[in-house]
């Protein structure tokens, strides 16, 4: 099973920008994903699919969070970000892919 990223179940999304910052001690880390134009919001997909989170699923499981902000300006959508925050060394092992 290859990894994928949704936004709405069964949608697979790719994000534009991802940035990761880490506590120097390792505590805490926080990943922040930026999708541009995410397929949950175009065509068709925009009448049928619900944002209930970003799903981030692999051969091990799901990592998910709840939250996800749509991003406007001037009433027109300029994306969706989602942030990821994770706690100890395992969460950020399992983020990681090691």
């Amino acid at each position: 099973m290859n990894a994928a990223i949704q936004l709405a179940r069964g949608i697979n999304e790719e994000a534009t920008d991802v940035k990761i910052t880490r506590a120097n001690d390792g505590s805490s880390s926080v990943a922040t994903f930026f999708f541009e134009a995410p397929n949950c919001l175009s065509g068709e997909a925009q009448n049928t699919s619900e944002i209930t989170g970003m799903f981030m699923i692999d051969e091990e499981g799901e990592l998910v969070t709840r939250n996800v902000n749509a991003l406007f300006a001037n009433g027109q959508s300029k994306g969706i970000r989602a942030v990821y925050k994770m706690s100890g060394e395992y969460e950020w092992e399992r983020f990681c892919g090691s």
